[in-house]
């Protein structure tokens, strides 16, 4: 590819998420609603596209459960892929449960849908008590340890020191800034702040292709790596090399997040992935 900058994701390159963000997505649901969707299917909502933010994907698997609950014939496949079809995202999810239930019916799911609440409790089971009073300045209603320290290093010391010799290397995640923090002191990535994008650095979020794009400006890149675990990071990567006509940008798949195998291969083939590994510390060699 011949690049000259790599810019990371976190959740699924850099650290393992699957007892973290998705075990706390899995939680909030069942403790705010007394029931909850499969973990597996997380994955579903994801290839839908649009749920950058694991607080909407949780507000919108609230929608498809209240939804259920009012009489909703669609499985977990068809409100997936109604969101697809709508364009992805919590305001497609919205769409599906307006034109799949009556009007009493769509009132009470509203009625009852508390994105503020489901935050909150992802907030408290995701953080634990002491990193919850520390970043939300609250006091949390349950004393947890936090399933933020329940998140495997994907990444070998020795990629991210051969990355940061050969490349400008930045990260653009969907983290809030502090949790963002959080992982990469974890894994030992130094990144300055112009270099990075979180959550709290942009509205639109992943496919929208201005974080990278901004990125690759301030490097004065002209060849870009994006390695995500997404469909919506290789979108982004795709996005990015359609808008801007002085850099190419490639995506690049990683299979260690919630796409695996020749199922994911096919997946971000067909998502327009430059390439794809097993893991970001084949990144290096498929980068020489």
């Amino acid at each position: 590819m011949n690049v000259d900058a790599v810019v990371l994701d976190i959740d699924g390159v850099l650290v393992d998420v699957a007892d973290s963000y998705r075990r706390a997505i899995v939680e909030s649901l069942e403790s705010v609603y007394g029931e909850t969707i499969p973990k597996e299917a997380i994955q579903q909502f994801k290839d839908a596209g649009g749920f950058n933010d694991d607080w909407e994907l949780t507000y919108a698997a609230a929608l498809y459960l209240l939804g259920s609950r009012e009489g909703m014939d669609h499985d977990i496949d068809e409100f997936t892929d109604g969101i697809a079809e709508h364009g992805g995202g919590l305001d497609a999810a919205e769409a599906v449960i307006r034109e799949s239930l009556d009007e009493s019916a769509v009132e009470a799911v509203f009625d009852a849908w508390d994105p503020e609440r489901l935050r909150d409790v992802f907030q408290q089971l995701y953080l634990g008590s002491d990193l919850y009073r520390e970043l939300e300045g609250g006091e949390p209603e349950m004393e947890t340890a936090g399933f933020v320290n329940d998140e495997p290093v994907l990444v070998e010391p020795e990629t991210i020191e051969a990355l940061h010799e050969r490349y400008d290397v930045g990260v653009v995640t969907g983290r809030p800034a502090a949790e963002a923090d959080i992982a990469m002191d974890r894994v030992g990535l130094s990144v300055d702040d112009e270099y990075r994008f979180t959550m709290d650095d942009w509205e639109e979020g992943k496919p929208h292709p201005h974080a990278l794009r901004t990125v690759a400006e301030r490097f004065g890149a002209e060849r870009v790596a994006f390695a995500g675990d997404t469909l919506d990071d290789i979108r982004t990567a795709v996005n990015a090399d359609a808008a801007d006509d002085d850099r190419v940008y490639y995506g690049v798949g990683v299979l260690t997040g919630g796409l695996t195998g020749d199922d994911g291969r096919r997946k971000y083939s067909g998502a327009g992935a430059a390439a794809v590994v097993e893991s970001v510390n084949d990144l290096p060699d498929l980068l020489e």
